[in-house]
């Protein structure tokens, strides 16, 4: 056979995005077709800018067509989709863009990386997918090199249509369930936690890129990494096994003969590659031994190292015909069962880890992805101190630049695909439109569905953090399909990874009186976390989280800022729908709420308990009772009133602080059932010669002394020690206590740091009431361009300066600059002591204007300029 050696007059790729200079019309003004449309002398004039990546109601949103369906009731005044028709939803988007070819070895590509619902895409009056694609998670790749205009004017058209079954948002969990026929995200129809979203988020949702190579497509790199026996972090590293693959295309009519190579601690690995004409194909390269590999660890446990490499396909002439940039992370987890706990038990290198995790539902439920706010998110994630994210399988398979920060922040991944119980059959439901086994059926297309999974395995499998496949939350996929996803996809496109049939199988747990589940869901008596028994990996577990003042401010209305009423139920409209849950009887313990501003900073107070105590409850019989819990859920990616640790803006409030407290790798802890001074550590560390100290203070910041005990704890383990319970009774019987408890190191640091406060026997907290008023001072000193240090100051013979919340405010409008991430917040200083807290912002240009605001439980509002 005649081989040809093409000399490529481009060597290096070039990709960019097509993000901007997009248009749009709806379909009804539309009626002419996509081939004429997509020629550039078609006029566009009037048309209205589009946003892309980004929904048909983002677009109209921006355009102020429609009001912001975030805040208030606004979203019941945009028309719905199912009243509407499809039609109102369905639009054409066009964009003018500058590309041609230099040589007859270019190539140049379009990709698509996610449109919702199907579509078709024309390109200078051509057609470029002759059938109809369909799936929100199907990327889409053109080769549009024979179809680029000669002088380099293009015009892409693309005519999105909304899903083929919209549902009826009536109330249901994905309303009637049938958005579930789809294969789409369902929540669009509605849940428990927001409202339904108005054209079902139809629209070029995701990134449009152009990429230019030479003779050749190399794609979907795969990068395996083994890492045999038992590690530690920081220590010198036995070799790692890393293994790779990537698949070639050729679309020429001739074949094409080349090294595919990369180069890695300055070893260059390759094989030689011929590609037939026409032809696509999967190449493995040897074997590489990584001598003293830099480990990939999750959050808490050790540093996040990362590799970069770059895979070449290179011409007998050295010229590089195609190239991708790949980073990895070099781990390998492992799951074995653990017969004491009866549940699922993760090791990392060799090292078993304790699952503290958050339930992710999505960014923005419009799909209003950043890199930068995926950052935020994540870091948020990784200052609680946990160490893993379920994705929960009503909403998407996550963007690759999610996986990149959980990468970045060693946060494990829990991937679960696009199944619901709620909507797919698991119950009997009243408000689903079909019975129960017709649901089990859904979706409508199951190869689509499969053929999805292929296609999104190939897109993320390479990230360190992502450690989990499951089918769907709370329920397989229908049998056809989960048959195919676990005895072939999955084996053959990963195979590294456990997969689990559904979040709660049997499989991840299995209680002691039969089967696995998930919840409670609502706020609990802090007691229940630390002496009732649940599931042994709970992958649901949670309790409340409404934000503070601020936070309420930017969503509900002035007049809708109502006290919600208990035991009435009495609930705000506007509350009511944003899905309010009850605090209950837990705000008035502190005094009844006399306003909302009132009722918002004690409700933090409860938020602070209630998270602190889930996770101190679940580490106090780590290897005992439990392997691991996920909190739902730790975010919102609406301006819902529950389940969150930081509001919609990206505003932290009490939960994530009081998470981050329970959640500390190394922690001492007091159990409120019987009185044990405790300690969790979840590191693999040994550490001796630390002091516990135990300190107990009035309201009027009298101190007593409960304990001091130079202890040593071992690695991945819970201790006991002391009780104080019989002290602890005494002391609070008329007021109520605060308790101190610290570990401190032999250079007397203080290494773990936890401040309690204790009703009196009446269960009210009377002392807290009565507190008098702080003397606390405070200064605030840019130290880095974007880091300004805090120092609380508590004078000697004063009270406890209690629960202070700090914030970095506009200096002009007082308003908070978001999002800002704080070292500790809701912070008490005892008396004679002083607390420093870092702010990081990144905004640093804002800085020079901006001021420190202080105000506590005893603590009037303070606002400090910054040195």
């Amino acid at each position: 056979m005649l081989l040809i050696f093409f000399f490529a007059k481009i060597t290096a790729q070039q990709q960019y995005e097509l993000n901007n200079g997009w248009l749009c019309r709806n379909i009804v003004q539309v009626k002419e077709s996509g081939t004429k449309i997509s020629t550039t002398s078609f006029p566009v004039k009037g048309w209205l800018p589009a946003t892309i990546p980004g929904t048909v109601l983002t677009t109209l949103l921006n355009n102020k067509l429609v009001p912001d369906p975030f805040y208030g009731m606004n979203n019941k005044k945009i028309p719905d989709i199912f009243f509407t028709g499809k039609e109102c939803y369905t639009y054409w988007f066009v964009k003018d863009f500058k590309e041609k070819t230099t040589s007859d070895e270019e190539l140049v590509w379009l990709h698509l990386r996610g449109i919702n619902y199907s579509c078709e895409v024309y390109l200078n009056g051509h057609k470029l997918n002759q059938i109809t694609h369909y799936g929100m998670y199907l990327r889409q790749t053109y080769n549009i090199t024979p179809f680029l205009s000669k002088d380099g004017n293009n015009r892409l058209a693309v005519i999105v249509y909304p899903p083929d079954v919209v549902g009826n948002p009536n109330g249901g969990q994905g309303g009637d369930g049938e958005i579930a026929r789809n294969v789409s995200h369902q929540y669009v129809a509605g849940w428990d936690w927001i409202q339904p979203i108005a054209d079902r988020n139809t629209g070029i949702w995701d990134k449009v890129t152009i990429e230019k190579t030479s003779l050749v497509n190399l794609k979907n790199p795969h990068i395996v990494t083994l890492v045999p026996g038992v590690r530690l972090p920081g220590k010198p590293q036995a070799p790692a096994m890393i293994k790779t693959s990537a698949e070639m295309e050729n679309p020429s009519n001739d074949p094409v003969l080349g090294t595919l190579q990369y180069i890695l601690n300055g070893d260059t690995v390759k094989k030689e590659v011929v590609l037939q004409p026409k032809s696509m194909v999967e190449v493995e390269l040897p074997e590489y031994s990584l001598k003293s590999p830099k480990l990939w660890w999750p959050s808490g446990y050790g540093d996040q190292a990362l590799y970069d490499i770059q895979l070449q396909f290179i011409s007998r002439d050295k010229k590089i015909l195609d190239k991708e940039d790949v980073r990895f992370g070099v781990r390998e987890i492992q799951t074995s069962w653990n017969d004491r706990t009866q549940s699922l038990q993760v090791a990392v290198n060799g090292q078993k880890i304790f699952i503290k995790g958050g339930n992710w539902i999505i960014s923005d439920a419009m799909l209003r992805f950043s890199q930068e706010r995926y950052d935020t998110e994540i870091r948020y994630h990784r200052d609680m101190n946990l160490n893993l994210i379920r994705i929960w399988g009503g909403a998407l398979t996550e963007r690759p630049e999610f996986y990149q920060a959980c990468d970045k922040y060693g946060m494990l991944v829990f991937q679960d695909f696009w199944i619901s119980g709620d909507c797919n059959g698991k119950w009997i439901d009243p408000m689903k439109k079909e019975d129960q086994w017709t649901r089990r059926k859904y979706p409508d297309d199951h190869r689509l569905f499969l053929n999805s999974v292929t296609d999104q395995v190939k897109m993320i499998r390479n990230h360190p953090s992502l450690a989990f496949w499951c089918g769907g939350n709370e329920l397989s996929p229908p049998e056809d399909i989960l048959t195919v996803m676990q005895d072939s996809i999955l084996p053959a496109l990963d195979g590294t990874r456990f997969f689990f049939p559904y979040s709660n199988t049997n499989l991840m747990s299995y209680n002691a009186i039969g089967g696995n589940g998930d919840g409670p869901y609502t706020i609990q008596p802090t007691n229940s976390f630390w002496e009732t028994r649940t599931y042994p990996f709970n992958s649901e577990v949670g309790s409340v989280g409404v934000g503070d003042y601020e936070s309420l401010e930017r969503f509900i209305p002035k007049q809708n800022m109502v006290v919600p009423q208990y035991p009435s139920n009495k609930i705000d409209s506007v509350w009511d729908y944003h899905k309010y849950i009850g605090y209950d009887q837990y705000i008035d313990p502190y005094g009844k709420a006399k306003d909302i501003k009132d009722f918002a900073n004690k409700a933090q107070l409860v938020n602070y308990d209630q998270y602190r105590a889930l996770m101190e409850g679940f580490s106090a019989h780590m290897w005992d009772w439990y392997t691991g819990s996920i909190i739902w859920k730790t975010q919102n990616p609406w301006t819902a009133l529950r389940g969150q640790m930081y509001d919609y803006y990206l505003d932290p409030n009490a939960c994530l602080y009081g998470l981050r407290n329970g959640s500390e790798p190394l922690h001492v802890m007091y159990n409120p059932v019987d009185g044990m001074m405790m300690t969790v550590n979840n590191t693999f560390s040994f550490h001796h010669d630390l002091a516990m100290e135990i300190k107990a203070f009035d309201v009027n910041g009298k101190v007593t002394t409960l304990g001091r005990l130079m202890i040593e704890v071992n690695p991945s383990s819970v201790q006991h020690f002391f009780p104080i319970k019989e002290n602890v009774d005494k002391l609070r019987k008329k007021q109520g206590i605060f308790l101190s408890a610290r570990l401190i190191n032999q250079n007397r640091q203080v290494v773990s740091d936890n401040f309690y406060w204790f009703p009196d026997s009446a269960g009210n907290y009377s002392g807290l009431q009565q507190m008098p008023q702080s003397a606390i001072k405070t200064s605030a000193r840019k130290v880095e361009k974007n880091k300004i240090e805090v120092t609380l100051t508590n004078p000697a013979n004063s009270s406890v300066a209690f629960f202070n919340r700090l914030a970095l405010v506009n200096g002009e409008t007082g308003k908070r600059l978001l999002p800002v991430f704080y070292s500790d917040n809701y912070v008490s200083v005892l008396p004679g002591e002083q607390k420093t807290i870092i702010m990081d912002y990144a905004k640093v240009e804002t800085i020079e204007k901006a001021q420190v605001s202080l105000s506590g439980w005893n603590t009037p509002l303070q606002l400090i300029k910054i040195q």
